[in-house]
């Protein structure tokens, strides 16, 4: 088992190769399949993705916290194992059957990217990353996916060369993620027993995962409901507009997400053993992080997205960059909500407040979205989204307030609030400054990161081990004396 660090540095490489072939061919994609092409692929994706849902129902989580639970006893972590994976390969078989229906009976327009798209539930069947995350063994599934990843890049620049290449652009990112399941299993016999399960013991595990299943569809609700409603109540190249602004903002998400999922099960086993200080700790720790990140993401976002858009994405989507500011908004909420629902609420089992909180930002979300989206299209399903991860951020807030210290969290974070909101008016002025895009957004970049790093020094410094750096390099200067 590895150290809250090196896990939190291992899952950060894994949430940015899940995004990485998107970021990297983005850009090309734009351009060879245009707004109509990205906005189909993204339009059947939000749909297949409910199919995945009901696949995992609420396994993620639910795995990850019990598996936790028992990894120090192999006889009960392979009944858990197991008991809890069969009950996920019934699901997947009967949500696989469903959508094929789906498709013949009411996708004509789409119906051969629907089809392909079937793998994806495939690749939600072969799903157990959540066993490795309770075991906290984060390394193992980043190198078992690695090539898998960069494969996948090359075969977009080798395979889809025109706007009829869509097909294959979706075979691509669907087979390949199946693959990437698959590889995985070659390390389930190294770690897990086969052992007899009854129904009985599969039976159990249906009640938990449902009480997670609730705020994972309702979650959905809000994150891919939003194409699903663009694709229908406007055109696909709306969703396409919206799709590419999505790709950037959950750039930064990955560092947030990464954290979370570290900490859950470390969070699980230290709440478990009624450690509360020590928790209370890392939650304190963790909430500084993630603000001192979101705000500088957020508003930096929000200074380059109108620029950034059409030069990376091409002209076709300058609205894009509007769409980026706006989502950017939503980063510090996100960041905030998400320590407080994996390192308290998940792991002290409170499901009946996550459960509320985004219920309530489904519902919002759901609201605004109809009444803007025919008037705003895209414009009307961001700010939707902005009302429903303030509102989700809110009540999990206020749900903690008797038990966590949440007047400290908002003191520490408000600092960071404002020294980039001193960044963003130096990088957003540059936008008035006639040069080249790319120099443009390089010298941005690079202020930036050199304003809010030199305001933020001191705490750069308190989270950096500056003694153990210093002892590496006496280290190996001793070394290199001694030969």
């Amino acid at each position: 088992m590895h150290s809250p660090k090196k896990n939190f540095i291992y899952n950060i490489i894994y949430q940015i190769l899940i995004l990485i072939i998107p970021l990297i061919t983005a850009p090309y994609l734009s351009r060879v399949v245009g707004a109509e092409g990205v906005g189909t692929y993204s339009y059947t994706y939000s749909i297949v993705y409910y199919f995945m849902l009901l696949t995992l129902l609420g396994v993620n989580n639910y795995g990850n916290r019990s598996i936790a639970k028992v990894r120090d006893d192999k006889k009960k972590l392979s009944k858990t194992f197991w008991s809890i994976y069969f009950f996920q390969l019934v699901m997947g078989i009967v949500m696989l059957i469903l959508y094929l229906l789906y498709i013949y009976l009411f996708d004509n327009q789409y119906r051969l990217i629907a089809l392909i798209q079937t793998l994806f539930i495939v690749s939600s069947i072969l799903d157990i990353n959540w066993l490795f995350f309770g075991l906290e063994e984060f390394k193992k599934t980043i190198t078992r996916n690695s090539f898998v990843k960069v494969g996948n890049v090359v075969l977009i620049f080798l395979f889809v060369k025109e706007s009829q290449d869509l097909w294959k652009y979706t075979l691509i990112m669907s087979g390949m993620t199946v693959l990437s399941q698959l590889i995985l299993w070659n390390s389930v016999r190294k770690k897990i027993s086969f052992v007899k399960i009854s129904l009985k013991d599969i039976i159990k595990h249906i009640k938990p995962n449902l009480v997670l299943f609730i705020p994972v569809i309702a979650v959905s609700l809000y994150k891919m409901i939003d194409k699903v409603m663009l694709g229908m109540m406007t055109n696909v190249n709306e969703v396409g507009f919206f799709e590419n602004a999505e790709k950037i903002t959950n750039i930064p998400m990955t560092l947030i997400t990464a954290l979370g999922t570290v900490m859950l099960p470390r969070m699980s086993n230290i709440l478990a053993k009624g450690e509360k200080g020590k928790a209370n700790d890392y939650i304190t720790k963790s909430i500084s992080f993630v603000m001192f990140l979101s705000f500088a993401m957020c508003f930096g976002l929000i200074a380059i997205g109108y620029k950034f858009a059409p030069f990376y994405f091409g002209q076709e989507f300058q609205k894009t960059g509007i769409l980026i500011m706006l989502l950017a908004v939503t980063l510090p909420f996100l960041s905030f909500a998400n320590v407080i629902r994996t390192q308290y609420l998940i792991p002290k089992e409170r499901d009946k407040d996550y459960i509320i909180s985004v219920s309530l930002g489904a519902i919002v979300n759901l609201v605004i979205n109809i009444i803007l989206i025919p008037k705003y299209a895209s414009v009307g399903a961001c700010i939707g989204t902005i009302f429903a991860e303030a509102i989700v951020a809110i009540y999990q807030t206020i749900s903690v307030k008797n038990e966590l210290n949440v007047k400290k969290y908002i003191k520490n974070a408000l600092p960071f609030f404002i020294k980039a909101f001193v960044m963003l008016i130096a990088v957003y002025s540059f936008n008035y400054i006639s040069m080249n895009t790319l120099l443009r957004l390089l010298l941005q970049l690079s202020l930036g990161c050199v304003i809010y790093g030199v305001l933020n020094l001191k705490y750069i410094l308190s989270i950096v081990d500056i003694k153990k750096i210093l002892s590496k390099i006496g280290r190996k200067k001793i070394k290199s004396a001694c030969l």
